[in-house]
């Protein structure tokens, strides 16, 4: 999923094309044609600000490369409790979290199993999971009764393929409703799983203010149906993420960061900082290389890390500003303290490739000790 904060989604929208663009898509794939309506349409990408449509495509083709979380509200089963990690769509989302952190999301009503389903026109759809943590509201639609090779639309920008020539079939971007009002959030995905097929994932993050009680609502149509796919779901949690905002600010006289937010919860923990200024260069960051934009590890107090759901590449000289708001693995339980551990990775300035970076290694680390901070967590 590519997703970017809020405050710099337009800044930010080049980049995250460029990088959808330069990874491999099938050419049979919703993000493969999303992206080549994009390129023959004519959205202005000088615009300091694309419209609607083309955020909404790359976002979509964002997600079907990155992939979505998805899990969570209702009843979860035993056979899902045990079995939950193993599940390719669902391992993503749980990635490093412990069955007893499982077990707590569960008890919480964070992580549940609706197993509801609808059907019109002999197609199913299935809502199997959801999961609203107070960070996130992540859900999947397993779909039935046709042989397609996407569970996403591809028709959404071609409005040259009018309604009645579309396959059957195809599930449109959904709407998604709290107490029958619509909910605002500053980030998320839309579109097929890339580990399941007839799977499509919807997560929503950032900006989200929803109550710990309340009626979800999610409506889809489906090409060449008529009746809306609607399924309506009691979403009930107790204790919902922990929340921390420092205002914490940590600077070595050029470059500075302030931590604005950090959410704790079973299955997430969401870090939001503010960084301004120009990005240290250590010695071996010199003449035909330099440093990448600065990055953050999380720490807790026994010296455990937390990785990034998604680890962010941008291939270009950094900015002298940024807006972080990144969802990271959940801690093992609630830390007494936080460390952040700001480092740059080292780049090629001919082609800002990335110096170590491998199938198992985001690429060679430099930490920048001098700007290092540690926040302690009051629950």
């Amino acid at each position: 999923m590519g997703h970017s904060p809020e405050q710099t989604e337009f800044a930010e929208m080049n980049a995250i094309e460029q990088m959808i663009r330069e990874s491999s898509l099938p050419k049979k794939s919703m993000s493969y044609q999303i992206m080549n309506t994009i390129g023959a349409s004519e959205l202005k990408r000088t615009s300091s600000k694309p419209n609607l449509m083309k955020r909404t495509a790359v976002v979509a083709a964002a997600a079907a490369i990155l992939g979505a979380g998805v899990v969570g509200t209702g009843f979860v089963s035993p056979a899902m409790a045990s079995t939950l990690k193993q599940i390719p769509i669902v391992g993503i989302l749980f990635e490093g979290t412990s069955n007893e952190a499982l077990d707590t999301a569960i008890k919480q009503g964070i992580v549940t199993e609706p197993n509801l389903s609808v059907t019109h026109e002999g197609i199913t759809l299935k809502v199997a999971n959801l999961l609203y943590d107070g960070t996130r509201l992540s859900f999947v639609l397993e779909r039935e009764g046709v042989d397609l090779p996407n569970t996403g639309s591809p028709y959404l920008f071609e409005k040259d393929v009018e309604e009645k020539d579309q396959l059957k079939g195809y599930i449109k971007m959904p709407t998604i409703l709290a107490n029958g009002q619509a909910i605002e959030y500053g980030g998320g995905s839309f579109g097929d799983s890339p580990r399941q097929k007839n799977a499509y994932v919807v997560e929503v993050t950032k900006g989200l203010n929803l109550p710990d009680q309340f009626e979800l609502t999610i409506q889809a149509n489906v090409t060449q149906v008529k009746e809306a796919f609607e399924f309506k779901i009691p979403v009930n949690v107790e204790n919902k993420s922990i929340v921390v905002k420092p205002e914490a600010s940590k600077s070595d006289g050029q470059f500075s960061y302030t931590v604005k937010q950090l959410d704790i919860s079973p299955v997430s923990t969401r870090f939001v900082l503010d960084s301004k200024g120009q990005v240290p260069q250590s010695p071996g960051q010199t003449g035909d290389y330099s440093a990448s934009m600065v990055y953050y590890e999380l720490v807790d107090d026994q010296g455990n890390v937390v990785n990034p759901s998604r680890f962010e590449y941008f291939n270009s000289e950094p900015k002298t500003e940024y807006q972080i708001d990144q969802l990271f693995s959940p801690f093992a339980g609630t830390p007494k303290t936080i460390t952040i551990k700001p480092f740059t990775l080292t780049v090629n300035n001919k082609d800002w490739s990335v110096v170590g970076q491998g199938k198992n290694s985001v690429g060679e680390k430099t930490y920048l000790k001098d700007l290092e901070l540690t926040i302690p967590v009051k629950p």
